[in-house]
């Protein structure tokens, strides 16, 4: 399948740059496979699309301030780290720039005082790096000091403390992401308590949003494509939650691809359910969803509007059907909807 079936023009305004004011205030395109229609609506509509026959999936993953400027001994230009992936011990995979400046053996002092410095230990796949943290106190506590949230490219400004705060979830309590899982960014208390209003279950994964964000589809056929492996958890409280709403015949909503890709990738066929479940537990996945992939899990997904030719839109593309998916965006491109992390939402049902 050639990638260029997954393009679309999107004129540069459209990205937006920073949030609404408001997470809810965010428009909400609603697409009905059973009848290709769409509803424009806003985010604060959600509640009328969910009900207590659905179990709603999310993704508690909190993003790092895993963006590290510092200097190197002998080089003058601020050099950057960015960690993507924790190893063993204090070692983590991390991108760096300029790569040619970074080589093991050279060192980044990332701050004084508290001490937080960067090793370049080997080098890794893809032109990454292998680097071992040295720092005082907690990790996370002292990461959150020296740290900035880690922003998509196409995001053209620095972050702020502002962003620490707005480029999580409001119930993301694990640590771990690189990026955040932005369909959730649009969810407020307001919305949560109206849902538990209607009696609608929830349950909760979790996958770590890895470097596969940021890395662009280089394949002209997207089947050589290859993942980057990201950390998922399924414990054993949710795995049962999510299996017991499959057995009731409840609609699963995966709030975000990242809960998608958990799910489906945890998903097993149950010989005396005769049907589909998820295993609990922990692991890494790199489950990758184009066209013609056939669900098990997931029934109707909340999702942002993703970049052209990426891995993410392909699985939306799949979720739904490749032409009606970009009559859709192209649709919100004319109707000047704001796309990608900081952007407006899209429910599939």
């Amino acid at each position: 399948m050639n990638i260029e079936l997954f393009s679309y023009d999107l004129p540069d305004n459209l990205i937006a740059q920073k949030p609404l004011d408001k997470r809810d205030e965010s428009r909400l395109m609603v697409l009905n496979r059973n009848d290709n229609s769409i509803k424009h609506l806003h985010f604060y509509d959600i509640p009328n699309f969910i009900t207590e026959d659905d179990l709603l999936v999310l993704n508690t993953s909190k993003v790092i301030p895993a963006r590290l400027l510092g200097k190197k001994k002998g080089y003058e230009r601020e050099v950057e780290v960015l960690l993507i992936r924790p190893l063993e011990g204090d070692l983590w995979e991390a991108l760096v720039r300029p790569g040619k400046k970074l080589k093991p053996g050279d060192s980044v002092t990332i701050s004084e005082s508290p001490h937080f410095i960067v090793d370049i230990v080997d080098y890794g796949k893809d032109g990454n790096r292998i680097v071992k943290l040295n720092y005082e106190g907690d990790f996370h506590e002292t990461l959150e000091r020296v740290g900035k949230m880690p922003l998509p490219p196409y995001i053209e400004r620095e972050s702020t403390e502002f962003d620490k705060e707005r480029y999580q979830t409001i119930y993301c309590n694990q640590e771990g992401s690189v990026a955040a899982p932005t369909a959730g960014l649009h969810f407020t208390e307001e919305i949560l308590k109206k849902l538990s209003d209607k009696r609608v279950s929830k349950a909760e994964v979790v996958l770590h949003v890895g470097i596969g964000t940021f890395r662009p589809v280089k394949c002209e056929n997207i089947e050589d494509h290859v993942m980057h492996y990201e950390q998922y958890e399924i414990t054993t409280e949710n795995a049962k939650a999510i299996n017991e709403a499959l057995d009731k015949g409840k609609r699963i909503i995966a709030v975000g691809t990242t809960s998608l890709r958990t799910l489906e990738g945890a998903a097993y066929y149950d010989n005396e359910k005769k049907g589909y479940r998820v295993k609990e537990g922990s692991g890494e996945t790199d489950i990758f969803i184009y066209p013609g992939y056939e669900f098990k899990i997931v029934k109707a997904l909340v999702t942002n509007f993703h970049l052209p030719k990426s891995t993410l839109l392909m699985l939306v593309s799949a979720f739904y059907d490749r032409e009606e998916i970009l009559k859709a965006y192209n649709t919100a491109v004319n109707d000047k909807y704001r796309f990608f992390s900081y952007g407006d939402a899209m429910m599939i049902i």
